[in-house]
């Protein structure tokens, strides 16, 4: 009952804190908090940057179709790909106009304050948002956002010079945070632990690292070699995740919210053939048994299905997510245990860190198998497989695909890092509309055009055609 207090205040102080101020001087509201609390902006930030990573529009209705994880079993339009400049407002606008405003208000009272806790963990989940929405758009607005008072019209950051900012934010975030300095309220991840934001903020830097690595391998190294340099640490094992944990409805997980009213996504074929070929006992965890018995008793759906297609399968014979997902409490994971193995792995294999790859990469597979209650002789002995020991000859296969796998429900972050490493290997089905190419970017909202025309002119120029299919910078292969 007390979280849920807590959301619905912050809620309302975001809307507070979010107004234009030139709106607030002539149109003061008599019921509105003078001065905003910290730890209600703080959980409200958290509340809807999860909701915006989990939810329906960026999620299920996108990210998780473009990686194969999940599939349309009606209403397949967005399986094949289909559309629009409204398609993809949803993740933009809710960090933009909630949760980076709100963090921004964290950061200024932080300062004011001389809470320099409040101000680190701001800067690390604004940068965990801002990386987010350029991992989707590309070059997007960064210095100038979240600043009505000053420009109403943001310009758009190119995408490196994002990447190298976020990274300057994170060396911030982590050095202002002072695990024996002023303790922080409101903070539903870590519960006030400054400790396991500074190991958060350390892994931030590994995966924009690794994002960069491609185009900017000199950089990426010097990030990694500054972390070891200071004697930084990484979130160690899988009670360090950082991950929101639902409660029950009305704040119950938006996967679990969506299916309590609809009906419209099963498990994709792909990643069920996957894991039947390797044996794996995540499958039990990852799709439900067909609601009519099979033989098989978990089937996939095919990707890019019409939807006449689709309803010749059925509901009943094909495989929903799996009950782990359904949950009302299934947590909202933002960075796992097991992520930042496979990322410390990709690492040393190329060549960034002294570090035994082969060696991480186990870890970060067994790390993986338990983040989902599996037992440590049976995740040891998946491990041992030919099929999944590590490839030395070919890291970013062994990497990628496991890795994949890992990371099942994150859909935004399996697409960014499937296009960075181009594993696995994926094919469109023939009824998607973009010749054989799977999406490799969100395009802008449409209001940007109509806002903020001058600025997207000048992104599209920069970026290339604001479609599906255009590659960002770092997708260097």
């Amino acid at each position: 009952m007390k979280k849920n207090i807590l959301y619905i205040l912050a809620l309302t102080a975001i809307s507070f804190s979010s107004c234009n101020k030139e709106l607030d001087d002539v149109n003061t509201n008599p019921n509105a908090t003078e001065n905003a609390q910290p730890d209600y902006l703080l959980t409200g930030a958290i509340k809807n940057g999860a909701d915006a990573y989990w939810g329906t529009t960026n999620n299920m209705n996108s990210s998780l179709l473009f990686v194969q994880q999940w599939a349309k079993v009606q209403y397949t339009e967005e399986d094949r790909f289909i559309y629009s400049n409204s398609s993809f407002t949803s993740l933009w606008s809710t960090l933009y106009a909630t949760t980076i405003t709100s963090l921004n208000k964290i950061i200024e009272i932080g300062n004011t304050t001389g809470n320099s806790n409040y101000r680190g963990v701001a800067l690390t989940l604004r940068s965990w948002s801002f990386l987010l929405l350029t991992d989707a758009y590309g070059d997007i607005p960064y210095t100038q956002a979240g600043k009505l008072s000053q420009f109403i019209t943001p310009a758009y950051d190119k995408q490196k010079d994002v990447y190298y900012g976020l990274l300057d934010d994170l060396k911030s975030a982590k050095n202002a945070l002072d695990a024996s300095g002023k303790s922080i309220a409101g903070d539903i991840i870590y519960s006030g632990d400054i400790n396991k934001w500074k190991k958060l903020a350390n892994s931030l830097r590994l995966r924009i690292a690794l994002r960069i690595v491609d185009k900017e391998p000199a950089k990426a190294k010097q990030v990694l070699d500054e972390i070891k340099a200071d004697g930084d640490l990484f979130i160690a094992d899988n009670s360090e995740i950082a991950q929101l944990i639902y409660s029950i409805s009305p704040q119950q997980n938006p996967v679990s919210a969506q299916f309590d009213t609809r009906d419209d996504y099963r498990i994709s074929k792909t990643i069920v053939d996957k894991l039947f070929s390797l044996n794996d006992p995540r499958l039990p965890v990852y799709a439900s048994k067909t609601q009519t018995a099979t033989p098989e008793e978990y089937i996939g759906l095919p990707n890019g299905l019409t939807n006449s297609e689709a309803s010749n399968l059925g509901f009943a014979k094909t495989s929903k997510p799996g009950t782990y997902f359904l949950a009302p409490q299934s947590p909202a994971v933002f960075f796992s245990y097991a992520e930042l193995l496979f990322d410390r792995a990709e690492a040393a294999a190329r060549g960034l860190t002294t570090e035994n790859a082969a060696d991480l990469y186990k870890q970060a597979v067994i790390a993986s198998l338990k983040q989902f209650g599996i037992s440590d002789a049976a995740a040891t002995a998946y491990a041992g497989q030919s099929a999944v020991q590590y490839d030395a000859s070919n890291y970013k296969k062994s990497i990628g695909e496991q890795k994949w796998l890992a990371l099942f429900g994150q859909g935004l972050e399996a697409w960014a890092e499937r296009r960075r490493l181009d594993y696995p290997q994926l094919t469109a089905s023939v009824n998607t509309v973009l010749n054989g190419q799977i999406p490799v970017r969100f395009i802008y909202p449409g209001t940007e055009q109509s806002l903020n025309g001058q600025s997207y002119k000048s992104a599209v120029a920069n970026q290339g055609a604001d479609l599906l299919t255009t590659k960002l910078w770092f997708d260097q292969y």
